[in-house]
């Protein structure tokens, strides 16, 4: 069970930064946002309007949010390599596949479920945010399972 919720940590953890460093990048200084701006609209999901008045301690509450989230998409993934070996033979593959499928649950299940609500998107502002799952997140998760679940040499 250890190394199980090791590999999701980490996994989820470098994916997380990846995903995180590219939103503030791209949202908070290319496109004009701030990035405590960034970190509270993911507080928003869970607190609502008010995030965006509670200040940096909103901010860290949606960092924690944003690593809780990405440590429990590397555990599902964790979990099912074990009934599902492809995901361990072809982690590249199946990473990018594992963002995609990520991408769509967040924005069409769980951002709708959340204190956020339904928010119709783009074809610009979809692919902005489908890039990172596809590139990190998906992939970073996929390359930590597969590596941790070969024997030790």
């Amino acid at each position: 069970m250890r190394k199980t919720l090791v590999t999701a940590a980490l996994g989820g953890g470098v994916g997380g930064l990846l995903d995180i460093i590219y939103a503030i990048v791209l949202w908070g200084f290319i496109l004009g946002g701030s990035p405590v701006g960034i970190l509270q609209s993911i507080a928003s999901g869970l607190l609502g309007k008010a995030a965006y008045d509670g200040g940096t301690g909103t901010a860290i509450l949606g960092l924690a949010l944003h690593f809780l989230i990405a440590f429990f998409m590397a555990l599902a993934y964790v979990l099912a390599s074990r009934k599902l070996p492809v995901l361990t033979a072809r982690p590249i593959v199946m990473g990018i596949v594992y963002g995609a499928v990520l991408f769509v649950v967040m924005n069409f299940v769980v951002v709708p479920l959340s204190a956020i609500g339904f928010r119709p998107m783009t074809v610009p502002g979809a692919l902005r945010a489908l890039f990172p799952h596809l590139a990190f997140v998906g992939p970073a998760i996929a390359l930590f399972t597969a590596r941790r679940a070969q024997p030790a040499a």
